[in-house]
Order: C-alpha cells, then sequence, then structure tokens
C-alpha cells in the first residue's frame, strides 16, 4: 500500500472538513433538499419530453417548473392548511398539538385570532381600533403569521430553485461524478445510477398518481354534489380532492383517511335530516370504495407507477417519514429506504461473502432497478441524467 505524502494528508483532512461542513449545511436546511429532490425526480422525465419539443433545457426546465412543479406544491400546501383550519374545532387538543409539532406553523395559521379579510373590507376598523390592535398583541401574532408565511414562501422557493438547478446541470452533474467514480463500470456509479433510477421511478410515479387521484377524487365529489340533497352537500371540494390525491401516495391507506371522514360527515347529515337517505349514503359508500379504493391499488397505481418497489417499504416510509422527521419526513425517508435498499442489494452480499463488490445487483432482483437497467447505454434517454455533457459546458 502506497504510503501517503505529507501533503495528501493535509488535502484528505481538508475534503474530511470540506464534507464535515457540507453535512451540516445539508442537516440544517434537509427540509429544503428533501423537498427540491421530490421536485427534481418527479417532474424529470416531463422535463425530458418538454426538451424534445422545445430543444432548450434551461426553457424546458423553467416550464416544467412553472406550469407542473409550483402549481402542484402551492395547492397541496393551500388545501392541507385549509382542512386543518376547517376540523382544527373538532380534533382535540392533544392532536392538534401533536400535529403543530410536526408541522410548524399550524397553530400561528390555523388559530382563531386571526381577522376574515372579507369582513374587513365590509367593515374597516376606526383609527382607535387600528391604534390599538398596533399597540397590543394582535400585532405579535400579525407578525408571527407573517413570519410563517414568509418561512413557507421562502422554503418553497429555494426548494424550486433547487430542483430548477438539477433539472438544467443533471447531466453534467452525472458527468462529473463518473469521473470521480473512476468510470461508469464501477460500482460506486452502478450503486448511485441503481439509486437513481428507484428515486425516478417512485417519486414519478407517485407525482402522476397525485394528479390523476385530484383529478378523479374531485370530480367523484363534484358529482356527489349533484345528486345529493341540499343538506348533505361536500364543501370544499376541489379541497379535499387535492388531499384525497395526496393521501392515494400511501399503500394500502389509499385515499381512506379523507372519504371515510367524508361519508361520516354525509351520514350525520342524513340522520339528522331523519334518516331516509342512509340507503343513499351506503350506496355512496360503496362507490367512493370502488372508484377511491379498489380503482387506484388495482389499475392505476401499478399501470402509472410502473416498476414495483416493494409496496410495505413504501408504506413504512411514508407513515414513519413524518412520524420521525416531521413534513419533511415524508420525501426524506423514502429516499434513505432506496438507499438502503441498494446498498443491501448491491454491496452487503458481497462484503458478507468476503468477495469484490460487483456493479449488479446479487439479492432481491425482482425490485428496484433490474441489472439491464443499470448495464444500459448512458447516452439512452431512459438512462435520465446519465449522459456526460462535461466536456460540452
Amino acid at each position: 500500500m502506497t504510503a501517503l505524502r505529507r501533503s495528501d494528508v493535509f488535502w484528505w483532512l481538508y475534503v474530511i472538513a470540506l464534507a464535515g461542513a457540507a453535512l451540516y449545511i445539508a442537516h440544517s436546511f434537509v427540509g429544503m433538499f428533501a423537498l427540491g429532490l421530490f421536485g427534481y425526480y418527479a417532474t424529470r422525465p416531463l422535463c425530458t419530453r418538454f426538451e424534445r419539443v422545445i430543444d432548450s433545457k434551461s426553457l424546458a426546465a423553467a416550464l416544467t417548473v412553472l406550469i407542473i412543479l409550483v402549481p402542484v406544491l402551492v395547492l397541496s400546501i393551500y388545501a392541507g392548511f385549509r382542512v386543518f383550519q376547517q376540523l382544527q374545532p373538532l380534533l382535540g387538543e392533544r392532536t392538534v398539538s401533536m400535529l403543530t409539532s410536526q408541522f410548524p406553523g399550524l397553530d400561528v395559521l390555523g388559530g382563531s385570532n386571526g381577522t376574515d379579510l372579507t369582513s374587513l373590507i365590509q367593515n374597516p376598523p376606526s383609527l382607535d381600533q387600528v391604534t390599538n390592535v398596533l399597540s397590543g398583541s394582535a400585532l405579535q401574532s400579525g407578525l408571527d403569521i407573517l413570519d410563517v408565511i414568509l418561512g413557507v414562501f421562502v422554503l418553497v422557493a429555494l426548494s424550486v430553485t433547487l430542483s430548477y438547478a438539477l433539472l438544467v446541470y443533471d447531466e453534467s452533474i452525472a458527468g462529473g461524478f463518473a469521473k470521480l467514480a473512476g468510470g461508469r463500470e464501477t460500482t460506486v456509479y452502478s450503486y448511485a445510477l441503481a439509486v437513481d433510477i428507484d428515486l425516478e421511478s417512485i417519486f414519478f410515479g407517485n407525482f402522476l398518481f397525485i394528479l390523476v387521484m385530484s383529478v378523479l377524487a374531485t370530480a367523484t365529489y363534484a358529482a356527489t354534489n349533484l345528486v345529493a340533497p341540499p343538506a348533505m352537500q361536500i364543501p370544499m371540494v376541489f379541497t379535499l380532492g387535492v388531499l384525497t390525491g395526496v393521501a392515494s401516495l400511501i399503500p394500502l391507506v389509499v385515499g381512506k383517511i379523507i372519504y371515510l371522514p367524508v361519508i361520516g360527515y354525509i351520514t350525520i347529515a342524513a340522520v339528522q335530516q331523519g334518516g331516509g337517505q342512509l340507503l343513499f349514503v351506503g350506496a355512496l359508500l360503496a362507490v367512493y370504495v370502488f372508484v377511491l379504493d379498489i380503482l387506484p391499488q388495482s389499475f392505476l397505481q401499478p399501470y402509472i407507477s410502473g416498476r414495483q418497489i416493494n409496496a410495505t417499504l413504501l408504506l413504512f416510509a411514508y407513515i414513519l417519514g413524518p412520524m420521525l422527521f416531521g413534513w419533511y419526513g415524508f420525501f426524506f425517508l423514502p429516499i434513505v429506504f432506496i438507499l438502503m435498499l441498494e446498498a443491501t442489494r448491491i454491496v452487503l452480499p458481497a462484503l458478507l461473502h468476503g468477495e469484490a463488490i460487483g456493479p449488479e445487483p446479487d439479492i432481491a432482483t425482482e425490485t428496484g432497478a433490474s441489472s439491464e437497467e443499470i448495464r444500459e447505454d448512458p447516452d439512452s434517454d431512459e438512462i435520465g441524467p446519465a449522459e456526460d455533457q462535461s466536456d460540452a459546458t
């Protein structure tokens, strides 16, 4: 083994120190990085299709972010806030405390101390009232709300910017990583490529599934209001539809956590009307189970998601993620699970057997990236950002 020169020792220590600084920065802004990576992998195939038409990677990335990613993020945040605001009076204090601990800012935005904008326009405050507000606790409440709104805006803006940067420079990053790893045939590059393929498969499939299920759920709830009596109308149809789409990401759970409370709400309204509409509620439940549960799990999700990543693995990732890390755990823990999965498939068997680590998976070949995908020509469009364009930049 070649002895390290003194200059090499210095540079290794310097690189290790920089790596520690990078880890500290990543830990401090892990939510932004997780959301940015989700946005990148969820929209990369769409950006590729835009690029084929526009023939400009930067313009295709900008259109992808502005037309697809930003609206979906904004609608998801708005839908979640509206539902929490409506359900807060019905939730117990312990439940509200748990939610606000995992999603900071909900206690401020969901409070009842704020003044409705419509009432302010209709009944503008007098000068004395304004003076009292500016000198009282309401000013602090207003500043707290402003601080939360600005924090969410900055987080989303930085995450979207990261997604855009990755969409534009992913090929150059992949080329540079290949040179750093020692070539595209190395185990390190194959492992990174397998992780890359799996993350795109999961996040892009989930992104499409959210969109399809949101449209389907919104249409289902809207159709319910067309045939339901006035006293049994579903409120916030669009908001509930978006939340049903988001909830459908969780395997086995699908949209149950949204449409079952909706059925409960309609059942209470039916009982208050005298119970004559309970047959309608039963039929509606059967329709919801088929359209928002059986149909997505049996037909839509396998068709849209494509490659099968173990459903139990994703179930634990999506449920335990927010419990362990907060809101960003919904994106962060699936990334960690994929890193663990591919390390178990590619690296661990050779380490345990004392053999040379190869670039192809030795176990669990039925899940995750296949050997054919890992060996695929790097210039193929199916690989994603594996093309080396570093010489052109």
